[in-house]
């Protein structure tokens, strides 16, 4: 079977392996990209010699001002062309030691790195040779598992799993990113070896739950982490929110399947990373906060507590501990207000509130909200969905009138003090929290005069006089 591939950088390095007497080819997920028509930017050439050499000769064949990033240690070099990364690498063998995923690698042939790879769809490869030009090369039948959509080794998977434990992962995220099926044989093998996933470094694991997360379904991804027994071993977190405990004839919803339903909702909103990541976490609270009492079963305060847990999360899992934490902190820490609101009447100071705690994250914060109603009562979803809409409305109005997100008072703790000629003290942290708290109310507008008369009457009250 040939495939057309009309690349420049194919043409010129059949070209050049012509000329030198060399075989290439472009190997892995581009290939398997090319024939599910998926879009892939990420070029892997196999060359039988030196990947550094042929990577030198091409880019310096298309533009002699390319640069070529050179990885001696690894034997690889790379360079970008347009949106492309082309990654050059001489073919080769591998072997593994017991307590580490770095092999040991010799130079080997076409099929000894095509042995090498991790799945059968990734180990596609296409002569980039004069004679055979875009011919498919598939010893392990990985076009009719492209088209079954099955995800499996090409060797024994216990023995590919041992060797680099990531690829138990890899399994999971490409049957979440693609839609397709882990073979049997794949997956019970996981679930015997994954306690080899010791070995890969937190790094690692978050970037492929990153993927997973992104993915257009991350709860098939999670599902399979759960039943392979993966997920208790780099999320325990997570994996202690699933059951059902029964007390009384009562029965609390599983929190582990609402989470991950509540994840694939809001991942037709959005793919914004930290906006699903919100969603991941947003119930991680309750376990920690379930109670039976008054004979039904109670999470109280479950999303501040979920709140605290955001960070040793984020370390836990290696994370980035900056504003992207903070951002889910805070929609964590917030989910429940918008549903509060919209099962009641809804009054313009909690509306100024929210927008005052939510700022500029509002409306990620709705978008949530909506995700969180998963319930099987088709009236109940409706109600608060147009409850939610209602929501919305408010809250354009409120911040049309009153300019509440991200509003700082419009008096400084510095006019304070010079006003009432004070050192730093906490009356003045009073004062203007209690200007702060009569703009939200709706006391007084957010304007500097009437701010400044409230602020005398305020500092009346503690005693302070004007100069």
């Amino acid at each position: 079977m040939k495939l057309e591939i009309n690349h420049i950088v194919f043409k010129n390095i059949c070209k050049i392996v012509t000329n030198d007497n060399l075989n290439a080819y472009v190997i892995g997920g581009y290939v398997r990209d090319l024939i599910l028509k998926r879009k892939s930017n990420d070029i892997d050439i196999v060359v039988v010699g030196s990947g550094i050499n042929l990577a030198k000769k091409v880019a310096m064949s298309i533009n002699k001002n390319i640069s070529v990033n050179i990885f001696k240690n690894f034997g690889t070099a790379m360079f970008k062309y347009n949106n492309d990364e082309i990654e050059f690498v001489g073919a080769r063998k591998e072997s593994y030691q017991r307590n580490s995923r770095k092999p040991f690698v010799e130079s080997g042939s076409l099929v000894d790195d095509q042995n090498r790879r991790d799945f059968t769809i990734n180990a596609l490869a296409i002569s980039l040779n004069k004679d055979d030009f875009g011919q498919l090369i598939d010893p392990f039948n990985g076009m009719e598992d492209l088209k079954n959509g099955i995800i499996k080794t090409p060797l024994n998977p216990i023995t590919t799993f041992s060797d680099d434990p990531l690829r138990m992962l890899r399994a999971i995220r490409f049957a979440s990113q693609l839609d397709f099926t882990v073979s049997d044989e794949t997956l019970e093998a996981i679930g015997k070896i994954k306690n080899r996933i010791s070995i890969i470094s937190k790094e690692r694991i978050s970037s492929e739950l990153n993927k997973i997360i992104l993915s257009k379904k991350p709860s098939k991804g999670f599902i399979l982490l759960e039943k392979t027994g993966l997920l208790k071993l780099i999320f325990p977190l997570l994996d202690k929110m699933k059951g059902v405990n029964i007390i009384n004839g009562k029965a609390h919803k599983d929190n582990f399947i609402h989470t991950i339903q509540v994840l694939d909702n809001i991942s037709q909103k959005t793919d914004n990373l930290w906006l699903r990541w919100a969603a991941v976490l947003h119930d991680i609270g309750k376990p920690a906060t379930k109670k039976f009492q008054n004979n039904n079963w109670t999470f109280y305060n479950h999303s501040f507590v979920g709140a605290k847990m955001v960070p040793d999360i984020f370390r836990f899992l290696k994370l980035p501990l900056n504003s992207k934490m903070k951002y889910v902190q805070k929609l964590v820490l917030l989910h429940l207000r918008p549903i509060g609101l919209a099962d009641s009447e809804i009054n313009d100071s909690a509306i100024r509130r929210l927008l005052f705690e939510t700022g500029d994250d509002i409306d990620d914060l709705m978008t949530l909200c909506e995700a969180d109603i998963t319930s099987k009562n088709d009236k109940k979803v409706k109600y608060f969905l147009e409850n939610f809409t209602t929501v919305r409305t408010k809250l354009k109005e409120i911040e049309q009138k009153d300019t509440i997100r991200n509003f700082q008072p419009p008096i400084s703790g510095d006019f304070i003090i010079k006003t009432f000629n004070i050192k730093p003290s906490r009356e003045i942290g009073i004062i203007k929290d209690s200007i702060t708290n009569a703009i939200l109310d709706g006391k007084i507008n957010n304007n500097f005069d009437e701010a400044f008369s409230y602020m005398i009457i305020e500092a009346k009250k503690l005693g302070l006089k004007q100069i």
